[in-house]
C-alpha cells in the first residue's frame, strides 16, 4: 500500500492533526499511573466502538484459539481484552516521555541474571518477546535496569514516525528497522541485546508453518535462523501488568539449550509452545487484534478474517 503521507513536509497542513494528536500524548504521559489504570478501559471501549472491525478480528482470532471454552468464558475474555489495550494505549506516552524515576516505581524484574550472564559469552543475545500488553512500556521499564536495543517497524505517518522515534531513542541503545537483518546481525555479533518479537503474521516467502493453539500459523522462522547466523544466546523476555496496580512484572527465562536445531520447522514451533504458554497464562494481556492467521497454509483457504 502506497504511503499517502511520502514527500510531505514535516510540518504540511495534512499533517498538522498529527501534531495535534502528539501534543494529546504528551499530556498522557503526565497522567498518574493509576489514573492510566482507571481510564484505559474507557479507551478501550472507544477504540473498539470506532474500530469494529478490530473487535471482530479479537473474536475470530479467541474463538479459533480456545474452542473448547464456553461463548461466554470468550465473550468475558474479549471484554477484558478490550479494557486491556486500552490501558496500553495509554501507556505508550509513558514509555516514550516517562521520567527514571517514575519507571523505577513500576519495573519488577525477575531472571535479570538470565539476560547478565548469557550477554558475558560476548556473542549477543536475542531478546525473544511478544505482543503481551504493552511491548513499549514493558521494553522501557527492561531499559531501565538493562540498556538494549530493538527492532522496529517504521510509522508511516512522518509525524508520529519521528516523535515515536526520538522518544525510544532517548532510553534505548539503538534502533534497527525490522527489514535491517544485516544490521540486527552486526548488533548481536558486537554483543549487544536486540529486543525481538515473532508472534505475529508474518508473509508466505519469509515463514514457516507450524502450530499456534492449534491452529496452522504463518510463523517468521527468523529466530533459529538469527541465532544460527550470529552465535547468539536466545533468551525470553515478557512483561505482563501486575493486578495489584503496581506496574508490570519482567520477566527474564533462562537461555534456551540445543537452539537453534537441524530442524527450521521444530525451531519455529518451539517459539510458538512458549508464546502460547504466555498467552495461556495471561490471555487477556494478548494483543488479539492482530490477524495471526491472515496468511493460510493454502491460497486457496477461505480467508478467516473481514477483508480492509
Amino acid at each position: 500500500m502506497a504511503n499517502k503521507y511520502k514527500g510531505l513536509p514535516l510540518y504540511h497542513p495534512r499533517l498538522w492533526p498529527a501534531w495535534a494528536g502528539v501534543g494529546a500524548l504528551r499530556l498522557l504521559a503526565w497522567l498518574p499511573y493509576p489514573v492510566i489504570l482507571f481510564l484505559g478501559p474507557f479507551v478501550g471501549r472507544l477504540y473498539m466502538l470506532f474500530l469494529p472491525k478490530r473487535k471482530k478480528i479479537a473474536q475470530i482470532n479467541i474463538d479459533l484459539c480456545f474452542p473448547d471454552r464456553s461463548p461466554q468464558w470468550r465473550a468475558q475474555l474479549l471484554r477484558e481484552n478490550r479494557d486491556n489495550l486500552g490501558i496500553s494505549l495509554l501507556e505508550a506516552p509513558l514509555a516514550w516521555w516517562g521520567s527514571p524515576r517514575r519507571i523505577a516505581k513500576l519495573a519488577h524484574v525477575h531472571g535479570l541474571e538470565n539476560l547478565q550472564q548469557a550477554l558475558q559469552r560476548g556473542k549477543g543475545v536475542l531478546l525473544l518477546s511478544a505482543h503481551l500488553n504493552s511491548p513499549e512500556l514493558g521494553s522501557r521499564l527492561l531499559l531501565h535496569v538493562q540498556p538494549f536495543m530493538g527492532m522496529y517497524r517504521p510509522d508511516n505517518n512522518p509525524v508520529m514516525e519521528r516523535v515515536i522515534s526520538n522518544g525510544r531513542r532517548k532510553w534505548i541503545q539503538g534502533l534497527i528497522p525490522r527489514h535491517n537483518v544485516r544490521g540486527l546481525i552486526r548488533a548481536l555479533k558486537q554483543g549487544h541485546a536486540v529486543w525481538y518479537a515473532a508472534d505475529q503474521n508474518t508473509a508466505r516467502r519469509e515463514s514457516v508453518f507450524a502450530k499456534f493453539f492449534g491452529v496452522t500459523a504463518s510463523t517468521n522462522s527468523a529466530t533459529a535462523r538469527l541465532a544460527k547466523l550470529s552465535g547468539a544466546a536466545v533468551v525470553p523476555f515478557r512483561a505482563i501488568r501486575r493486578k495489584d496496580g503496581r506496574g508490570h512484572d519482567l520477566f527474564l527465562e533462562p537461555p534456551w539449550e540445543d537452539f537453534p536445531g537441524d530442524d527450521l520447522v521444530a525451531d519455529t514451533q518451539r517459539v510458538n509452545d512458549l508464546v502460547e504458554r504466555w498467552v495461556r497464562e495471561t490471555p487477556e494481556q494478548y494483543m488479539w487484534i492482530h490477524r495471526r492467521f491472515r496468511t493460510r497454509p493454502q491460497r486457496s483457504d477461505p480467508r478467516l478474517y473481514p477483508v480492509d
